[in-house]
């Protein structure tokens, strides 16, 4: 592993996420072991990724089956909200909504990488508010005070990158990324777009890439395992 990985990127040693990911990127795991394996990775560094971005805050009084009572938890800040990049993210979205105490917002971006340039290019995006005329901004839901990305390889980083930008411009105090696998040069350019306001979350990462912008050795196209439209 390169040791100039960036401050604000945190690569997992958990031995059990680093099993699964083996696991993951074997070609003989089934598609449903596929999406059991994904959520699990999710799991683990939501844990790790959420333990670093919230704080815990005392709540209200409540009374145990038992009938003690005692002051409750909640987590601070409240207002936070999950994007999944389609269609790969969706596949990490139950395992973070699993992690946290209540429910939260989920607004989905779409961008795929142009076949020749490997560069983004967005085709849906349901951030509310995001075409509005800034001068109206006050009367609107404020944007989300950290928003975790959830996408499950940073190849060559241009849709990460791209969508930390537009998550930096719909007014994000903070964006979180959380990613199973990634290369060197692509999780160097997400973790560049915003530093002061990007931290990264990843189960592993791989040194380079195919000629054709997948990892080496990596994972394959994780929303064809998932989805099953390998060959399409």
């Amino acid at each position: 592993m390169a040791t100039d990985i960036p401050k604000n990127v945190h690569v997992s040693a958990h031995p059990c996420l680093l099993a699964k990911l083996s696991q993951l990127r074997s070609n003989k795991t089934s598609p449903k072991e596929v999406k059991s394996l994904i959520n699990d990775i999710s799991l683990i560094l939501g844990c790790e990724a959420l333990a670093a971005s919230v704080t815990s805050v005392p709540g209200a009084q409540d009374v145990t089956p038992i009938g003690f009572e005692y002051t409750s938890s909640g987590i601070e800040p409240s207002n936070m909200c999950l994007v999944p990049i389609l269609r790969s993210g969706l596949g990490m979205v139950e395992a973070i909504q699993t992690l946290l105490p209540s429910p939260v917002p989920v607004h989905h971006l779409g961008l795929y990488r142009e076949p020749t340039t490997l560069e983004p290019v967005e085709y849906y995006n349901n951030l509310p508010n995001h075409l509005t005329d800034p001068a109206a901004a006050s009367a609107q839901e404020p944007p989300a005070r950290i928003a975790f990305i959830l996408d499950p390889v940073i190849a060559t980083g241009g849709t990460c990158a791209a969508a930390i930008q537009t998550l930096r411009e719909w007014g994000a105090h903070k964006v979180v990324v959380l990613s199973v696998a990634g290369a060197v040069a692509g999780v160097k350019r997400a973790a560049a777009e915003w530093p002061e306001g990007v931290e990264i979350f990843i189960a592993g990462i791989d040194p380079e890439l195919t000629n054709e912008g997948m990892l080496r050795p990596g994972l394959g196209d994780v929303g064809d395992r998932l989805f099953l439209t390998i060959g399409k």
